[in-house]
């Protein structure tokens, strides 16, 4: 047992506050019942500082923190391109793919297919998100939660499952995404916080005292750690290989995440209008330039520290052996925050897209809009449950998880990018097309994986895509164009931005060359 009563009272306490202010937050004025944009889409009235602090809250969870911390650990500072080229394209979604979305003011990603390319389409992409979703985000951030609680606590791997779902459902289900994302912004000032603690405490032991000097050390003493795009001999090459993450499949799997994925975006369609979307968007990405530093480092400190890891997952848990009590239970709280807030945020996108683009249209077109958000409710709770049986069998003897996810999502995401471009750049594009691209996504990556097993996987993502808007323009053209009213009117729709966000842009693009530079 790592935490001391000091420690569980401080997490204790941030769990009863986090569940009150949602309380608080969430409800409806008198007289007013909640409708499925109040529960989906928290009534379209979400402000800048929400959109963005919800957008990492969500995205930094436990496969985060505790997985890239250990990618950390077993390849060093080369991990954090996730992060860095991930301020890029939130900067790419926010200028070109939020203007389309917010102009047709849809609920979810399979939504916006089905207007774009017909019912079947928006069927499979459902059906495939859920199944996502579930057996592979929630159970992953399940897991991973629960061993830095067995790690910290020493509580089993199931109570610490069942103790977070418990958590999130408590504070989430009642508001939906209202709830999530307006205390969000505490999510991510204690993660931050928390993990810039850390960051500091791991540093200064490496370096006897002295943060700086701690960095300073493991660069000397570890140099291929700090190499951002490795050589063919790294042994890590086939995770992260070389040049081609700058130029290939890392682009594919980053906007397939930030810009075509329900779980993101649906904060970015909760906006009042796209300004306050885009401002969002900017502070997010302004937000992912300083996530190495808290999420990336403690691994790589973890070198010196604890050198006989069994698992490169284990090493941010160990790290947070080292803080001293009280500032442990805060940097554990921060934990727990960004695990809760992600389960939260996944429960919520899953129960919108099985409820508004499954239930509704098949079993529900005479329900009421009360009866629509209990079946939001009721989706939530058994992906949760579903996932918390599941996660012991999927991932119990995984090593690198963050890197397993990588891979698996890696089978579907070029396909995923393929159709939204399609859709919303080419009017020549088609359902037959679609369908095309999706299902020659998952064939072609598993026929690579197959018979040319030495690919890189990223390689592999970045071949695919080429060949799925190949497959999806092929057929296309071979089929009569799509009817008017599916074509993506670009005419109608304005991409200019204003200039903070154009300052914001050049300012994220400098730094990423400054570092890509610097650590080269």
């Amino acid at each position: 047992m790592f935490l001391e009563p000091i420690d569980l009272a401080i997490v204790i306490g941030y769990a009863f506050a986090l569940i009150a202010i949602a309380t608080l937050v969430s409800r409806e004025k008198a007289g007013h019942k909640k409708t499925t944009e109040d529960y989906f889409l928290a009534g379209k009235a979400l402000p800048w500082w929400a959109i963005g602090a919800s957008l990492i809250a969500a995205n930094i969870s436990a496969e985060q923190i505790i997985g890239m911390s250990g990618s950390g650990y077993a390849i060093g500072l080369a991990i954090a391109s996730y992060e860095w080229m991930a301020a890029i394209t939130l900067v790419i979604v926010g200028k070109f793919f939020l203007p389309i979305f917010l102009k047709h003011r849809i609920y979810t990603m399979p939504q916006f297919l089905e207007l774009r390319f017909g019912t079947s389409v928006k069927y499979v992409m459902s059906v495939f998100w859920l199944g996502l979703y579930t057996f592979v985000n929630l159970t992953t951030i399940l897991w991973l939660g629960a061993t830095a609680i067995n790690t910290l606590t020493g509580a089993g791997m199931m109570l610490g499952m069942v103790l977070l779902a418990m958590f999130a459902a408590a504070y989430s289900l009642y508001g939906g995404l209202k709830a999530v994302a307006l205390t969000d912004i505490i999510q991510v000032t204690l993660l931050i916080l928390g993990g810039a603690l850390i960051a500091n405490i791991t540093l200064s032991q490496v370096g006897g005292g002295d943060a700086i000097a701690g960095f300073k050390r493991l660069m000397v003493e570890f140099p291929e750690r700090f190499d951002m795009i490795l050589s063919r001999d790294n042994p890590q090459y086939k995770n992260l290989p070389g040049i081609g993450v700058l130029l290939g499949g890392m682009w594919i799997m980053n906007i397939s995440y930030w810009g075509c994925n329900q779980y993101i975006i649906q904060r970015a369609l909760g906006a009042k209008d796209i300004k306050e979307a885009q401002k969002g968007i900017m502070f997010a990405a302004f937000l992912k330039l300083i996530m190495p530093l808290i999420i990336v480092v403690p691994g790589i400190a973890a070198v010196v520290l604890a050198p006989d890891l069994a698992k490169p997952d284990q090493a941010y848990p160990e790290m947070m052996k080292l803080v001293p009590s009280g500032i442990r239970g805060l940097i554990f709280a921060a934990l727990i925050a960004a695990i809760v807030s992600s389960l939260g945020s996944m429960m919520n996108s899953i129960s919108t897209i099985f409820t508004m683009d499954l239930y509704r249209p098949m079993f529900g077109q005479q329900a009421t809009e009360r009866q629509l958000v209990r079946v939001g409710r009721i989706t939530s709770l058994t992906a949760i449950a579903i996932a918390v049986l599941a996660a012991r069998p999927l991932l119990g003897g995984a090593d690198q998880v963050f890197q397993i996810i990588q891979e698996y999502t890696g089978f579907f995401t070029p396909g995923i990018v393929a159709i939204f471009i399609l859709g919303m750049f080419w009017k020549r594009g088609t359902e037959i097309g679609a369908i095309a691209a999706i299902i020659g996504s998952f064939a072609l990556s598993l026929a690579f994986k197959i018979w040319l097993p030495e690919m890189p996987f990223m390689d592999r993502v970045g071949v695919v895509f080429l060949l799925c808007v190949g497959l999806g323009v092929t057929l296309s053209l071979l089929q009569r164009p799509a009817r008017d009213d599916q074509v993506i009117d670009l005419a109608g729709i304005s991409f200019k931005t204003g200039p903070g966000f154009n300052i914001g842009a050049v300012v994220v693009t400098a730094v990423l060359i400054f570092l890509y530079a610097f650590y080269w």
